[in-house]
C-alpha cells in the first residue's frame, strides 16, 4: 500500500466558508508539484482585491491538516496552525493577503519531526518550531508575488526537504488512518479499528502524528465527507442524512457541525445552494 498516495485518495479535506464570503475578497487553492501531493494537500492564497470598509471575518473549519501561513506583505512573520476540533474565526484587516501550505494529516509531523499534539487548537510562531522553513518564508516572499513563483518556490524548497526526510510510516498508525477513512469517519474505533496494538498505543501515535485521538480524528473526517456531499437543507431533514453520517438524532448531528464550522447545517448549506 502506498501509505502517503492512499491519503490522498481517501481525504480531502473542504474549507467552504470563502464562498459565502462579501465581495473583493478571494480564495483559491493550487496543487504542488506532483511528486510533493502525497504530503502536501494544497497551496492557498486569501487575499482582497479591493480595500475592504471594515476588518473582514473569516472562519476556518475544522479539516485535519496543519498549516503553515503568513502575510505575503510581511513575511517574517509566519504561523503555524495545528489540528483543531473546533471551528477558527480570524478578524483579518481591511487589506489582506495571506499564503498557505496544507499538509495531509500526518506529513507535518514526519517531515519536521515535531509532535503535533504540541500545535493542536493554537496557532503558533513557526519559528519557534521549525525556524528553518520561518527564515526560508521571510527571505523569498514578497507583497504582489504571483502564484506562479509562490508554487515554484514551495515546490523547490519541499522538494529539497524531502529529499532529506525520513519517513516513519508505522503500520499500525496508517492501518489505522485507512480504516477510519474508508469508513467516512462512521466507525467504533474501538470495535472496528484492528491496529495491532492497545488502545492507548495508538492515542499515542494518533497524538503525536495527527494531534488529536483517533476519535477526534474520526469526527472531522466524518464531518468532512458530509461537506464533500453537499447536502440540501431538505435532504438533511426529509432524507434523515444525520443517521447515514452515524448519528442517531438530529440535535447531536447539529451541535457537532455547528462545532467544526461555526454556523447550523441549514445556514451552512442554505448558503452554497
Amino acid at each position: 500500500m502506498n501509505i502517503e498516495k492512499n491519503i490522498r485518495d481517501l481525504f480531502q479535506p473542504i474549507q467552504p466558508t470563502i464562498k459565502q464570503a462579501k465581495e473583493n475578497v478571494t480564495y483559491v487553492e493550487f496543487l504542488p508539484s506532483a511528486n510533493l501531493q502525497s504530503y502536501i494537500y494544497c497551496y492557498w492564497q486569501l487575499k482582497t482585491t479591493k480595500i475592504l470598509d471594515q476588518a473582514f471575518s473569516y472562519k476556518v473549519v475544522s479539516d485535519g491538516c496543519i498549516d503553515i501561513l503568513f502575510e505575503v506583505n510581511n513575511p517574517k512573520d509566519n504561523f503555524v496552525a495545528g489540528f483543531c476540533k473546533k471551528y477558527t474565526e480570524y478578524i483579518l484587516q481591511p487589506e489582506f493577503n495571506y499564503v498557505g501550505v496544507r499538509f495531509l494529516p500526518t506529513m507535518f509531523p514526519q517531515i519536521f519531526k515535531i509532535n503535533a499534539s504540541e500545535l493542536s487548537n493554537k496557532f503558533q510562531e513557526l519559528q519557534d518550531y521549525v525556524p528553518q522553513t520561518s527564515k526560508f518564508i521571510a527571505n523569498h516572499f514578497y507583497p504582489e508575488i504571483k502564484i506562479e513563483d509562490i508554487k515554484l518556490k514551495f515546490d523547490e524548497y519541499f522538494t529539497k526537504i524531502l529529499n532529506q526526510t525520513n519517513f516513519d510510516f508505522d503500520s499500525r498508525l496508517y492501518n489505522a488512518i485507512d480504516t477510519i477513512l474508508k469508513n467516512y469517519g462512521v466507525l467504533n474505533i474501538e470495535k472496528d479499528v484492528d491496529a495491532g496494538i492497545s488502545n492507548r498505543q495508538l492515542r499515542r501515535l494518533f497524538q503525536f502524528y495527527i494531534g488529536e485521538s483517533p476519535k477526534t480524528f474520526s469526527k472531522v473526517v466524518q464531518f468532512q465527507n458530509i461537506l464533500k456531499a453537499k447536502p440540501s437543507h431538505q435532504s438533511l431533514i426529509q432524507n434523515k442524512l444525520f443517521y447515514d453520517v452515524g448519528y442517531y438524532d438530529q440535535s447531536h448531528f447539529i451541535k457537532d457541525f455547528k462545532n467544526f464550522y461555526g454556523v447550523t447545517p441549514n445556514k451552512a448549506f442554505k448558503r452554497t445552494h
